[in-house]
């Protein structure tokens, strides 16, 4: 999550003059006078005369009963809302017809002389050399536990190493290989998985102090699917607090190329330790940037797929209406496996549609319609708008006609306040009982803050935002009328909010590095439900770069 405080929703603080339960850690009993709400009128832009006031103060006084009897209902994070997000356009058709997974051929896959250089192999590298016997899981799994007990410490990217899981899933994958019962290329393939997703009997932190020995006795829809893909989890890695940025109750997670900087966030330690070769993959989430940056930060590739897409039952609920997990790795074909495993209804998560993901890598780009942002991309600037405009150009000379095109103008970052709002009824309990205090981040940008001022966001307003969120997503889908595809800066421009609140799905690729030896990347968004022609097409673009071949070095000491 990435965001601001949007001061005019100040103005809302009507509500904490009008509830009498809404100071924190007591009951505020000043009653409801005319005056009280003529005070709260100038907070949030209204006027009513006084027999209209004088008409309300009963049914306002019956109001803030009923807001203390909802009070005494001790709700647990995991309980949704009984509204379910729709981010589908009205008259959108969609591909029923479900046809073979594909992957490109890796080729002949050798064990490397020096072993560390299997750091940076791709999972499907990995897979072969497991599927042909030249290594075995456990052996694999104590290598990368071996570089996170090594590195780990040195970027603040993992919070709970789970080695015994970790070994007892090898050893388990290593049998069946044995036995010829081969589960496909995750078979025996170590990961490591953003603390927000629930492991049983594992502390599940969140990044937070509040919740640091939190243990659930299930596992999230995502852990189960990737274990019964046959993966084999290491390590439960950092998030920033409650998913907002890099800084985590026991430090701030690195950027691998430039150890003083952060690795943005939030899903931190799973790029970080992606992109450092200390696992093949990572699941991460996102709400608002929390796949796209720290991949840009760090140089991994990644997936938000479309929301709707992979379940969230087991995942920390910070915005029901735009949270997202999605796979960190080091290619795009290494995402589009990942997705094939953990994509799909649970029947827990009600917000996930059964659609198919018809992945095949070999597109032709001319058939194509992919548009760019002109407008985006002319307002970059210096090496970023350099390597941008190189993507563009090597995309052109592998066939594709490039279409410019825009997005539909609308006051995003004014609607942008749904995100933090779901986040403080996420999290109430957690504001009314001051434990807030215990986080590491207290300024005025920081998750307790925010979401003391949420509390503040009158309902109505909370509605009219998502009712022009409505208009947004059916003017959205006219953009994709014109192409199937298009190209976006990273981090500039309206698109990453603005697909963040429609749901469209997003793959990062790195496109080039500074002279300052730190990455840069650009960005694939493509229609609802279309991971297989985006991936495909971002995997042309990959294929023919070398960016993601590049790796940083990190001092043994």
């Amino acid at each position: 999550m990435r965001g601001r405080i949007d001061g005019w929703l100040l103005a809302s603080l009507a509500l904490c003059l009008l509830a009498p339960g809404l100071a924190f850690g007591q009951t505020n009993t000043n009653p409801i006078t005319r005056q009280v709400v003529v005070d709260a009128e100038k907070l949030m832009g209204l006027d009513f005369s006084e027999a209209k006031i004088d008409l309300m103060l009963g049914d306002l006084k019956e109001q803030a009963g009923r807001f203390e009897s909802l009070h005494r209902f001790a709700f647990s994070n995991n309980v949704p809302p009984a509204l379910l997000f729709n981010p589908i356009p009205v008259g959108m058709k969609f591909e029923t017809q479900r046809r073979k997974f594909k992957l490109s051929p890796v080729g002949k896959v050798k064990l490397p002389a020096n072993l560390d250089d299997l750091a940076f192999y791709s999972v499907g590298e990995l897979a072969a050399l497991i599927r042909t016997r030249q290594i075995t899981s456990e052996r694999l799994t104590r290598f990368y536990l071996e570089r996170l007990k090594k590195y780990g410490p040195k970027l603040e990217c993992v919070v709970t190493l789970t080695e015994d899981l970790a070994l007892q899933q090898a050893r388990r994958a290593d049998a069946e290989i044995a036995a010829g019962k081969y589960r496909g290329p995750l078979h025996g393939i170590p990961y490591g998985a953003k603390d927000l997703l629930a492991v049983e009997g594992i502390r599940t932190t969140w990044g937070s102090a509040p919740y640091t020995n939190q243990v659930f006795d299930y596992d999230a829809t995502v852990i189960k699917r990737l274990e019964a893909a046959g993966a084999v989890l290491v390590a439960k890695t950092t998030l920033g607090e409650l998913a907002m940025g890099d800084v985590w109750f026991g430090g701030m997670t690195r950027n691998p190329w430039n150890l003083k900087d952060g690795s943005s966030g939030s899903s931190a330690g799973s790029t970080a330790a992606t992109a450092a070769g200390l696992i093949p993959f990572g699941i991460g989430s996102e709400t608002y940037g929390s796949i796209v940056s720290p991949c840009d930060r760090c140089g991994a590739t990644g997936l938000r797929p479309t929301y709707g897409r992979v379940s969230r039952f087991g995942a920390m609920p910070l915005s029901w209406s735009m949270d997202k997990l999605g796979p960190i790795c080091r290619t795009v074909e290494d995402c589009a496996i990942v997705f094939n495993a953990i994509y799909g209804p649970d029947g827990l998560d009600q917000s996930v549609y059964d659609r198919p993901f018809n992945y095949d890598p070999k597109l032709k780009l001319s058939k194509l319609r992919i548009g760019y942002l002109k407008g985006d991309f002319d307002e970059e600037k210096g090496e970023r708008k350099e390597h941008d405009e190189a993507t563009l150009q090597k995309l052109r000379a592998l066939g594709a006609n490039l279409i410019p095109v825009e997005l539909p103008d609308y006051p995003l970052r004014d609607i942008s306040f749904v995100l933090s709002t779901e986040a403080a009824a996420a999290f109430d309990e957690l504001t009314r009982s001051n434990r807030d205090d215990l986080m590491k981040q207290q300024d005025a940008d920081a998750w307790p803050n925010t979401f003391r001022q949420r509390r503040f966001v009158p309902a109505v307003e909370y509605l009219q935002a998502q009712r022009l969120r409505y208009l947004l997503i059916q003017d959205t889908a006219k953009l994709f009328d014109k192409v199937d595809l298009f190209l976006t800066p990273s981090l500039s421009g309206r698109s990453l909010l603005l697909s963040n609140l429609t749901g469209h799905p997003e793959v990062v690729v790195p496109n080039g590095f500074t002279k300052a030896g730190t990455p840069t990347s650009i960005c694939f968004i493509g229609r609802l439900f279309g991971e297989a022609r985006l991936l495909a097409v971002a995997k042309q673009y990959q294929d023919a770069t070398n960016f993601h071949l590049q790796h940083p070095v990190i001092a043994d000491r």
